[in-house]
């Protein structure tokens, strides 16, 4: 009764606020610009509104966050806990490790790039040229030299000189693929302790002739065990935090 008092409650407050017109009117037009800046202004909010659309994509393919997610999720997998952290807290964790290690990165992007065209101290071709060195810094500092190459010779143009002259579609790629090469490296050392753990259950099982009982139901205390006592998630941590340094 509570219940359908307080929503009945609401629902009036509702309504009155209705009648008092407390609620603002929302109206959508399209019109003819009268001067130039008009149409300035629409193109940047529709480049702003693009760049808002593959923000995930810049974020999982120009930072830290591929090489987090994926060991994180190996450790997971190795563990043999296939539920537990749930993929939502291991997102989230990687998510916050990103914004960690990205930190000085961003940092730099906006007191040299943003606040300045804010301030109308620079344009925007000027401000995209500032922002963009600290993150191209960043990932030519993680990438691979073949992977770079490689991306060079694919793109078929001319060596540069330096690595200011390297364009971001050749960047971008090349860092990705070594961060992946990285990321599965060490998810395979990762690995190796707990699969020594699985074989030496299964050999134990077979020798007690147990060979219908499933080695992974056994050796799963033991594997989470391990990993309690030697403090896993801050030494897999510690490592992909150092990993960037």
């Amino acid at each position: 009764m509570k219940k359908a008092y307080l929503f009945t409650l609401l629902f009036l407050l509702f309504a009155i606020a209705l009648n008092a017109q407390f609620v603002p009117r929302v109206t959508l037009g399209v019109g003819q610009s009268e001067e130039p800046a008009d149409v300035a202004v629409t193109l940047q909010i529709l480049f702003l509104l693009t760049i808002l659309s593959i923000a995930p994509s810049i974020l999982i393919m120009m930072t830290s966050f591929t090489r987090i997610s994926i060991v994180l999720n190996m450790v997971k997998k190795a563990v043999g806990t296939q539920s537990t952290p749930s993929n939502q807290i291991v997102a989230a964790l990687a998510l916050f490790l990103t914004f960690f290690i990205m930190t000085p990165v961003f940092v730099d992007i906006n007191d040299n790039a943003l606040q300045p065209y804010l301030r109308g101290e620079m344009t925007h071709q000027e401000a995209y040229t500032k922002g963009v060195k600290p993150l191209r810094d960043f990932m030519l500092k993680q990438t691979n030299q073949k992977d770079l190459a490689l991306m060079i010779n694919s793109a078929k143009i001319p060596r540069p000189d330096n690595a200011d002259d390297l364009p971001l579609q050749v960047i971008v790629p090349a860092f990705a693929i070594s961060e992946l090469r990285l990321a599965f490296q060490m998810g395979f050392l990762i690995y190796l302790p707990f699969l020594m753990i699985d074989m030496i259950i299964a050999s134990i099982l077979m020798s007690m002739g147990m060979m219908m009982l499933p080695p992974a139901m056994i050796s799963a205390p033991f594997k989470i065990l391990l990993f309690v006592l030697i403090d896993g998630w801050y030494i897999v941590i510690e490592s992909v935090v150092k990993s960037f340094n």
